[in-house]
């Protein structure tokens, strides 16, 4: 990874936990600052489906590791946001995930120093909640990993799994994978249980971040914008956008620090 270019991904084994929310609304927010790119590497692309919707596509992510079109070729942009897109629908990047991508295991940090070339500063991952082959290679491929979770006993259980995982990953590629940040998503203060849950996660090593429950991101979806852009009396609460702010400007001031790796 080239100087001042840093690359992280969101992640957590489990589903629902809010990982195209986060990395949508955080990618957004980061690229007010830095020329920043969401990369849908989740085989599903949700997020491709709630922000690329309309646009004129023509190429995908799987283009792209498949070696058929160049990275500047496959990018669309919305608004200010450059993405890399992937569309569920024929399944390409799950098919490379299963048959291609054991040849080249290092292929996301190729594709992490060519978006690195073209200009990027931030490059954000998408990630669907599983631990196969495409997802280790995204870890491995990454200088930080957000880790969100529910407020819920099987997001703590998820936690230690996913340290496990990441041991894994260190262990049989002989290379650290940072992660020391986690988001707490869809809090519900009036909920016993979520307070406790949430003051756990206070407790562990990771530095906490914590996303209220919040119904901007399903309207965001369903308007096709980033939450941050909805607009009058649906619009972001303020707790939410400052959290929001906090996490981007955590990640960015990393920045300079990431040199040749």
């Amino acid at each position: 990874t080239g100087v001042g270019m840093k690359s992280i991904a969101f992640h957590l084994q489990k589903g629902g936990v809010g990982k195209t929310t986060l990395s949508v609304s955080i990618a957004y927010a980061l690229s007010n600052d830095r020329k920043t790119i969401l990369v849908d590497a989740d085989p599903q692309g949700n997020s491709s489906a709630w922000l690329a919707d309309g646009l004129d596509v023509n190429h995908e992510l799987a283009d792209v590791l498949y070696g058929r079109v160049k990275v500047t070729e496959a990018i669309v942009t919305a608004g200010t946001l450059d993405i890399l897109p992937t569309f569920g629908v024929d399944g390409e990047l799950k098919l490379f995930g299963e048959n291609q991508l054991s040849r080249e295991p290092f292929i996301f940090a190729d594709l992490v120093d060519a978006l690195s070339s073209a200009g990027y500063e931030i490059v954000v991952f998408d990630l669907s909640p599983g631990m196969s082959q495409l997802e280790r290679s995204v870890l491995l491929a990454v200088n930080e990993i957000v880790v969100p979770m529910m407020p819920d006993v099987f997001s703590l259980d998820g936690l230690e799994t996913f340290a496990s995982e990441v041991q894994k990953i260190e262990k049989g590629f002989r290379r650290p994978v940072k992660y020391s940040r986690i988001v707490v998503n869809g809090l519900n203060r009036s909920i016993g249980q979520h307070l406790e849950i949430h003051e756990a996660a206070t407790k562990t090593t990771f530095e906490t971040f914590t996303v209220g429950q919040d119904p901007v991101f399903r309207k965001a979806q369903a308007l096709h914008i980033p939450a941050q852009l909805v607009n009058g009396s649906d619009r972001m609460k303020s707790e939410t956008h400052e959290e929001i702010v906090r996490l981007a400007t955590a990640i960015m001031e990393g920045i300079d620090a990431f040199t040749e790796r």
